[in-house]
């Protein structure tokens, strides 16, 4: 049966199946005249029926204008005319069909001719294609044009380095396709076998080195992948015929799944050498053994039936792939060699780029991991969301970002920011000002204030560093925000009756102007209300304009209010969900970041607050507050506790402060009490010597509170400690 090539595409036009290089495309060479026919051997007699009347060969007509015959009279035409091809003959063999081998050319012809030759003058038998003999080339025409006469499981040889070259065309465009690392071990299997081997088994270096990095550790590779011909597969058609198996395989045990290349070895030096080898000689078969290992059951063929091929990326060898035959399949050739070189080459290479792109990808996802806040805090009396979305899967991080950041008084810095563009240089600048933004906080400035130091802090990174940013402060107790915008999209407030409302805020100019004036305004923030931060690639996109994208966002967030009822606000989780999909197709073009507050509050009843003037009797006044909130609230269980370490922190605060102490207790899921004074150092926790009058206070505050810490403001410090209720 004929064979068929191994990928499914046409012969070129053009393209002569015996080049070695296979189907190449050639520029068409310019016609020439035809010449006249030749005489040949076994045209020299022709049919009876072609003779004349008295026996004699009738003489062939001439054209006007073609040259007249051998040794016959010049014909009537111009003198520069071009001689015109005669009749074909009709008893002639017809033309090779289309996709059948030519015959070979003059020169193999002239060989072949010699040798019958002088295979004659020895006196021995007519060699076939001699005088007397039988025609070689009549029965390679026959060999080539049916497949008979070959030997069985041999491919046709004028088309065989046609189909190599389409083999590795195919074979190398799936091995790129790949992305990853196993999609490039998996396209290699797949693409030899069973069209080239067998079986194949790949082993990689452990650990693969990424790029430049220089490996410290010796050579070890570990056996990656493997595969092979099922027993129960059809065989495919390919430029090796696969014999269909009568037995299960034995090309599918291997115990050696970790191989240490020893310097000098055997293996080292295959691998040193780069280029595939047959494991027939010593040498390669000494490495094949050293591969395998000492106890391997894996049954080698003998002959050339395995082909050793190292694979070697940019800078070093990164693995082996071994290539098995079965007994019963024909050996590899020596062009076959090239053949796994082509497939080991394009392998290795792909496997490197495997290993960039997946350190790309994590070095993307450490940024995204780094710069933006793995976990929201919970801070009392407001709940927290977020979202955030990159524009593309390969650009994973960009510049926005969001934050929320516990403040003294039980407050919550709300802050959304966005620095122009999504590239690793916007999510390093916004990584810098983000962490700018968290030690402005902690200073606890005014959100304009904070603005204002954004503002210098990207002046300094440079001078085309602009970012958009809103600062927000919301405190529980008084249900009052302060917020301060630096060219941001204004953010949106859903009331807990199901009204979204666009919030007023001036829009100011985006940070890294220089030289503008943030303003700041205080909203009323009402129990049960959702406030929604957002960067602009939620509202804006090539399809609409941002004033049409925040419409669209506030009358997504009523709709879902209205899912609820108006005396349940909806889940946080579920309302971001909902905000993202109003995002249609096309609309990401841009990274989104979003923060969703729904404000609890803490109420009026739950708070208790005192000035205490900085003098000898405000521990003792202190203790008999403390003791008549949690009479009222019914949490006497707590009064020892809470008189000790309300005496001790008022006692540190009034021996420096100069102005009155401030006291205040807060009743949520925890009782929290904070200490405020006009002195900016901060306390610090420190073992006391058995000498020692002091510095045993923060000692108990750290041994029986929950939670304490020490927030420098802009004039002072608060000190607080937290209760679990319920706690003895």
């Amino acid at each position: 049966m004929t064979e068929q090539p191994t990928s499914f595409e046409r012969p070129q036009p053009g393209a002569d199946p015996t080049e070695p290089r296979g189907a190449v495309l050639r520029t068409p060479e310019p016609p020439q005249a035809a010449l006249p026919l030749q005489a040949r051997p076994e045209d020299a007699a022709p049919c009876p029926a072609a003779r004349g009347a008295d026996g004699e060969p009738p003489a062939a007509p001439v054209r006007p204008g073609a040259a007249p015959a051998a040794g016959g009279p010049p014909g009537p035409g111009p003198e520069h005319s071009q001689p015109v091809a005669a009749e074909p003959d009709p008893h002639r063999p017809r033309p090779v069909p289309e996709g059948i081998p030519a015959q070979p050319d003059a020169a193999a012809r002239t060989a072949e001719d010699a040798e019958a030759l002088s295979v004659t003058a020895d006196g021995a038998a007519p060699a076939p294609g001699a005088p007397g003999g039988p025609d070689r080339r009549a029965q390679g025409d026959s060999d080539r044009r049916t497949g008979q006469g070959l030997p069985p499981g041999r491919p046709l040889p004028m088309r065989r380095d046609g189909d190599r070259l389409r083999f590795v065309g195919a074979a190398t465009r799936r091995i790129a396709r790949g992305m990853d690392l196993d999609e490039i071990v998996m396209g290699l299997c797949r693409a030899t076998v069973p069209t080239f081997s067998d079986a194949i088994l790949v082993y990689l270096r452990e650990p693969l080195p990424v790029g430049d990095e220089r490996p410290v550790g010796p050579l070890v590779l570990r056996l990656r992948r493997t595969d092979r011909i099922p027993s129960e597969r059809d065989a495919e058609v390919g430029f090796l015929p696969v014999p269909a198996p009568e037995q299960p395989a034995e090309l599918s045990v291997v115990t050696n799944e970790l191989c240490e290349v020893r310097p000098g070895s055997a293996l080292g030096e295959v691998l040193r050498g780069v280029r595939p080898v047959f494991t027939d000689t010593p040498s390669a078969g000494a490495a094949l053994a050293e591969l395998l290992g000492e106890g391997s059951e894996l049954a080698v063929p003998r002959g050339q039936r395995t082909i050793l091929a190292p694979l070697r990326g940019r800078r070093r060898v990164i693995g082996a792939a071994l290539f098995l035959r079965r007994p019963d399949r024909p050996a590899f050739e020596g062009d076959d060699l090239l053949v796994a070189a082509q497939l080991a080459t394009h392998s290795a290479l792909g496997v490197d780029k495997a290993v960039l792109y997946g350190r790309e990808a994590y070095i993307a996802d450490e940024l995204q991991r780094t710069m933006l806040p793995e976990t929201l805090p919970r801070p009392t009396g407001v709940r927290l969301a977020s979202r955030y979305l990159p524009a593309a899967e390969t650009a994973r991080v960009g510049g926005d970002w969001y934050d929320a950041i516990p403040l003294p008084g039980s407050r919550v810095a709300l802050v959304v920011g966005d620095v122009m563009g999504h590239s690793m240089t916007s999510a390093a600048i916004m990584g810098q000002l983000r962490t700018t933004a968290q030690t402005l906080a902690g200073l606890d400035l005014p959100p304009q204030e904070v603005l204002h130091h954004l503002d210098e802090q990207a002046q300094r990174l440079g001078t085309d560093r602009m970012a958009t940013c809103l600062y927000a402060v919301y405190d529980p107790v008084s249900h009052r925000i302060t917020i301060a915008n630096a060219g941001h999209p204004p953010p949106v407030l859903l009331h807990l009756g199901g009204r979204a409302e666009v919030l007023r805020v001036p829009p100011g100019a985006p940070i890294g102007v220089g030289g503008v004036d943030f303003e700041a305004v205080e909203l009323d923030a009402p129990a049960g209300g959702t406030l929604l931060l957002y960067t602009d690639g939620l509202v804006e996109s090539r399809l609409r304009d941002v004033w049409t994208g925040i419409e669209q966002l506030r009358e997504k967030l009523a709709a879902t209010a209205q899912l609820t009822g108006p005396d349940h606000p909806p889940p946080l989780e579920a309302l971001c969900d909902e905000v993202l999909d109003m995002l249609g197709p096309g609309d990401r073009d841009d990274d989104i970041a979003l923060l969703a507050a729904r404000f609890d509050g803490i109420a009026p009843s739950d708070v208790a607050y005192w000035f205490l003037e900085p003098e000898d009797s405000a521990p003792s006044r202190a203790r008999r507050l403390a003791r008549r909130a949690l009479s009222r609230w019914g949490l006497e269980e707590l009064t020892d506790s809470v008189e000790l370490l309300v005496s001790e922190v008022v006692t540190n605060a009034v021996r420096y402060a100069s102005r009155p102490v401030t006291l205040r207790l807060l009743r949520t899921d925890v009782l929290r009490c904070e200490v405020g004074d006009d002195v900016p150092q901060l306390p610090r926790l420190r073992q006391a010597r058995a000498t020692d009058e002091g510095g045993r206070g923060l000692y108990l505050v750290n041994r029986l509170a929950r939670r304490w810490g020490a927030t420098r403001l802009s004039t002072g410090k608060v000190v607080w400690f937290e209760l679990h209720r319920g706690q003895p």
